[in-house]
């Protein structure tokens, strides 16, 4: 494991550079070591906020309890904890990755005990050696788009992944999840958001397996991002 990362990965701006601070509607791809060196709350990159991350590597250890399962994911970087909070309808469901393989995962970064961790929502294993290659050149996309955007005018700088994800307009978007997604809306001025128990009361015309599909989706869009906990959700 390379333990040396360099500047050139640095997810602040230079000191003295003044950047406008804007928050992504999408989901940046990252390595071990950026989330380990960024400061607590969501991830920042060249005055850009993110709330989710998506990160690809070896599953080293695996650790199971009643009500989380605990994962060790490394890259040539560096290692990090990550956390899946087992449903309470459904304990028995669990991310199907084994030990020793690659895995992807799409989460929010949390601080638990001193130390970086990653709230997970979705996590699965690797297809093939592609999606590696993908994802490595997908972070070092992201670093330099964030760069390059950061330089511009205040007035001129826009959100990465905005043509994919302009959340102000819904088109594209099934009723159902049409209706989901206002659901969370409705719920912007609350810190913790909605809870998946109130959408399932308030959608209840929406099976619930139809409902966590949604759900999956909306977050892998960056449209939806997950709050306090892996059950309470807030759009962005």
């Amino acid at each position: 494991m390379n333990d040396t990362f360099g500047d050139q990965f640095n997810t602040t701006a230079s000191a003295g550079q003044a950047q406008p601070e804007q928050k992504s509607e999408g989901i940046v791809p990252v390595f071990v070591q950026q989330v380990m060196c960024a400061e607590e709350g969501n991830f920042q990159m060249w005055g850009m906020t993110f709330n989710m991350v998506t990160i690809v590597g070896i599953v080293r250890h695996m650790e199971t309890s009643s009500t989380k399962i605990t994962y060790t994911l490394e890259d040539h970087t560096g290692q990090i904890e990550a956390h899946y909070w087992l449903e309470e309808d459904n304990p028995s469901k669990s991310p199907d990755v084994m030990v020793n393989c690659y895995a992807r995962i799409y989460g929010s970064l949390r601080q638990h005990s001193g130390k970086k961790t990653v709230m997970i929502f979705r996590m699965f294993s690797l297809s093939g050696a592609n999606e590696l290659t993908t994802h490595l050149l997908e972070v070092y996309t992201a670093r330099y788009k964030a760069e390059r955007l950061s330089q511009k005018r205040p007035s001129d700088f826009m959100p990465m992944h905005q043509e994919h994800t302009d959340n102000s307009n819904t088109a594209g978007l099934t009723p159902h999840q049409s209706a989901v997604l206002q659901a969370i809306r409705n719920y912007m001025d609350t810190e913790s958001g909605i809870s998946m128990t109130q959408l399932h009361k308030s959608l209840s015309y929406i099976p619930g397996n139809e409902l966590r599909e949604i759900i999956e989706f909306l977050v892998t869009e960056g449209i939806i991002y997950t709050s306090i906990d892996a059950e309470h959700f807030l759009s962005t």
